[in-house]
């Protein structure tokens, strides 16, 4: 098993990747179950797969396992669902030293954390992320949300969890595309911080992708454990060190916008896509050699995610790409700033971009690949 610690000041809590966590759960999170009831936030298709399982060990160690099914999707990730969810708990008597199991993806672990943060002024909850996406993401860190009709993630929280159990017997359940989508934020951590990590997924990224154990493990948990060393540094974001995860995301957040988040661009995809074109734009500027944002273009089509936008087949130019972009929760006094590169492992945060620019570059993109 690898166990990450995330090291916050006073609140520290561990990261564990191993395959059977789920199995095994009232044991891992015995600390945090001092009830017989235990309150569990769960993906329908997330519950469907691996509900009898968690069901078995907690009713073995004498618990009650109560349910509370979040349908898949965006969607679930409203006002409308926080309202419904926070009634819920409130009724099965939830308390502020209690804690609430978070199982399924990220938009799971975004609710019900964002729920816990709120409710009593603050509970408890455990993240079972079964998605890889989540596993190395969102799960770790404390960022919880919900979507409104201004835009994605624009009302949440910092509340962190007390514990992650990333179970990569989970994996084994996702679709294909699914599991390509999560291995872009893998990828992420290479091309932003890590040159040899992704010398390392360029020479395994097949057996990762092929739930290889021992290549999976070492992939999420390096994954995890670049993720908890910036949280650690910057929590809030407020020293710049944490925007470096926004890898790919203000151009990947604008292209899931124009596709009303739907199935057609995946949030992973939208990050690979995203990670292209920084990379693309960061050589047309002069900062990166297009060498390496070529390798970055290889890497994800080897892959199998997206590398061109014009295959969206988008009805939109490149200024209403960039209009997505003044929406996005970084900004900062009228000012959006890019994570940009000056090489591979070697992201930076730009306060220097003209958004007129971008809408220029994009449209270059939408017309020449």
């Amino acid at each position: 098993m690898a166990v990450i610690p995330v090291e916050l000041a006073g609140r520290s809590y561990e990261v564990r990747v191993e395959r059977g966590l789920l199995a095994d759960i009232a044991g891992q999170a015995a600390p945090f179950l001092r009830k017989a009831r235990v309150p569990i936030v769960a993906d329908a298709n997330a519950r469907a797969h691996w509900g009898a399982v968690v069901e078995q060990s907690l009713e073995a160690a004498g618990k009650e396992p109560r349910w509370y099914e979040v349908a898949p999707g965006e969607g679930s990730k409203s006002w409308e669902s926080l309202a419904r969810l926070t009634d819920w708990l409130l009724a099965e008597g939830v308390e502020r030293g209690d804690h609430v199991l978070a199982l399924g993806g990220g938009v799971v672990g975004d609710l019900t954390g964002f729920a816990c943060s709120i409710l009593k002024r603050g509970c408890g909850f455990v993240q079972l992320p079964t998605t890889l996406l989540a596993q190395v993401d969102s799960s770790v860190g404390g960022k919880t949300a919900i979507n409104t009709a201004a835009g994605k993630n624009l009302v949440g929280a910092f509340h962190q969890p007390s514990l992650v159990l990333a179970d990569l017997d989970s994996l084994a359940t996702l679709p294909p595309r699914e599991l390509r989508a999560g291995y872009a934020e893998v990828l992420k951590y290479g091309v932003l911080g890590n040159a040899a990590f992704f010398d390392w997924l360029d020479a395994n990224g097949e057996q990762v992708l092929a739930l290889e154990h021992a290549p999976l493990e070492q992939a999420v948990a390096t994954s995890v454990a670049a993720k908890a060393r910036i949280v650690a540094e910057d929590e809030r974001e407020t020293s710049g060190t944490r925007a470096l995860l926004n890898l790919g995301h203000t151009f990947g957040h604008a292209l899931e916008a124009e596709t009303d988040f739907s199935d057609k661009l995946l949030h992973g995809e939208a990050v690979a896509l995203g990670m292209v074109l920084a990379a693309r734009y960061s050589a047309r500027r002069g900062l990166m050699p297009l060498r390496d944002a070529e390798r970055v273009v290889r890497i994800v089509e080897k892959a199998g995610l997206p590398s061109e936008i014009a295959a969206l087949d988008m009805q939109a130019d490149g200024k209403a790409l960039a209009d997505h972009m003044l929406h996005d929760k970084k900004m900062d006094a009228g000012t959006l700033p890019f994570i940009l590169l000056r090489g591979i492992g070697e992201a930076y945060l730009a306060k220097d971009v003209d958004l007129s620019d971008i809408a220029a570059f994009l449209d270059e993109e939408l017309q020449a690949h």
